[in-house]
């Protein structure tokens, strides 16, 4: 019985609470040449205590991304790993975070993207920011 009840508490406390669903929305992407595109967005968030499972598809008319990651939380460290199928690229990602709020740094053989996201209510903004083809996005999202 007490294991049960203190369930609910942890699930409410997560680092990743409020975010579990669908999203969608839109933003720009930026690239190496200095265009920078309109884009719709499509996130899906599957969260389970500190873990969390994240697929974000985002496309214009002339470029396209698949990320997807799962991180997990602890005592504000986030660690985990990231793919982005499209490119057929990977690594690790390592930061801090808590209650919405995340600062994290994406890594690859040769890529690094420093990632912000927060989280407030229905809405989302998330900002990426590399050295490579991709420069940067940022993309704001609602439930």
């Amino acid at each position: 019985m007490a294991a049960s009840a203190a369930s609910p508490s942890q699930a409410q406390s997560s680092a990743f609470a409020g975010m579990a669903g669908s999203w969608s929305g839109g933003g720009t992407v930026t690239l190496d040449d200095g265009s920078s595109e309109r884009i719709r967005c499509r996130a899906i968030y599957k969260v389970a205590g500190p873990s969390m499972e994240m697929a974000l598809t985002c496309a214009s008319d002339a470029y396209k991304f698949n990320l997807s990651a799962a991180v997990v939380a602890a005592g504000g460290e986030v660690s985990g790993t990231w793919t982005e199928s499209s490119r057929n690229v990977g690594g690790t990602i390592q930061g801090r975070g808590a209650g919405g709020s995340f600062q994290v740094v994406a890594q690859a053989a040769g890529f690094a993207a420093n990632i912000s996201l927060k989280t407030t209510g229905n809405k989302q903004h998330i900002a990426l920011r590399a050295d490579s083809q991709f420069r940067a996005a940022n993309i704001s999202l609602s439930k």
